[in-house]
C-alpha cells in the first residue's frame, strides 16, 4: 500500500467547533442519498393510507346516511351537522396553516445555504435564517391549533360532539388526528431550534433534518387542504 495514500474524508474545525470533524458532516457524502430523507418519504408514504383510511370511513358513513334519510324522505343527518361549520373561519384557519407551509420553505432554503441565524435586523425578512423563519412556522403552526380547539369549542357548545351520532364521529376523528399530526410537527419544530442553539457548528445533518421536518409539515398542510375541501366544501 502507498504511504501517500489519498484521503477520502479529511477532517476539518469550523469556527466555534470543539473539535475537528469529517468534511462529509459539513456537506454530506456526494452520490449518496440521505437515509433520513428516504426513511422520512417511506414512513409519511404509511401515513398517507392512515388519511386514505379515514377519507374512506368519511365518505362512506356519509352515503349510508344519506340514503337512509332519502329512503326514509327525513333531513339528512350530514346536512344538519354541517350546517353548524363556521366555513369562513375554517378558511382562515386554513390560510395560516398555509402560510407557514411557505414559511417553511424558506427557512430549509435558509438551511441548505448554511444560515442558522438572521444576518440583519430581526424586521428585515430577506436576512432571516432557518431558526427566524421556523420560529414563524411554529407561531403560525400554534396559531392553527388554537383555533381548531375554539372552532371544537363552539361545536361541543352546539352539541356536536364525537359521541353525538354519526358525522360528529366522522368529524372529530378525521379533523382531530390531523390535529394531533400538526402538533406533533410543532414538537419536532422546537427539538430542531433547539438543537440549533445547542450546537456550536450547524453540520449537514441539522441542514438534513431540518429538511426532513419540513417534508412532515407540507405533508401535513396538504393533507388538511384535502380535509378541508371534503368536510367544508363538498360536505
Amino acid at each position: 500500500m502507498p504511504a501517500n495514500h489519498a484521503i477520502d474524508n479529511p477532517v476539518t474545525q469550523p469556527v466555534g467547533a470543539l473539535h475537528r470533524i469529517p468534511q462529509s458532516r459539513l456537506r454530506g457524502a456526494s452520490g449518496r442519498p440521505d437515509m433520513v430523507r428516504v426513511g422520512t418519504i417511506i414512513w409519511l408514504a404509511s401515513e398517507l393510507m392512515f388519511f386514505a383510511a379515514l377519507f374512506a370511513a368519511y365518505f362512506t358513513i356519509r352515503n349510508a346516511t344519506n340514503a337512509t334519510a332519502a329512503q326514509d324522505k327525513v333531513q339528512s343527518l350530514w346536512s344538519s351537522s354541517t350546517a353548524l361549520l363556521n366555513v369562513p373561519f375554517a378558511l382562515g384557519n386554513t390560510t395560516i396553516l398555509l402560510l407557514s407551509s411557505v414559511a417553511c420553505q424558506l427557512g430549509v432554503f435558509a438551511a441548505e445555504r448554511g444560515q442558522v441565524g438572521r444576518t440583519g435586523s430581526v424586521l428585515n425578512p430577506s436576512r432571516w435564517g432557518l431558526r427566524e423563519w421556523y420560529v414563524l412556522t411554529f407561531l403560525m403552526g400554534a396559531c392553527f391549533i388554537g383555533g381548531q380547539v375554539w372552532e371544537y369549542a363552539n361545536l361541543i357548545h352546539d352539541g356536536l360532539t364525537l359521541s353525538s351520532n354519526a358525522y360528529g364521529s366522522a368529524f372529530f376523528l378525521a379533523t382531530g388526528f390531523h390535529g394531533l399530526h400538526v402538533t406533533g410537527g410543532l414538537i419536532a419544530f422546537l427539538l430542531l431550534l433547539g438543537r440549533t442553539f445547542l450546537a456550536r457548528t450547524f453540520t449537514h445533518e441539522q441542514a438534513v433534518a431540518s429538511i426532513a421536518v419540513s417534508y412532515y409539515w407540507h405533508f401535513v398542510d396538504v393533507v388538511w387542504i384535502a380535509l378541508f375541501g371534503v368536510i367544508y366544501l363538498l360536505q
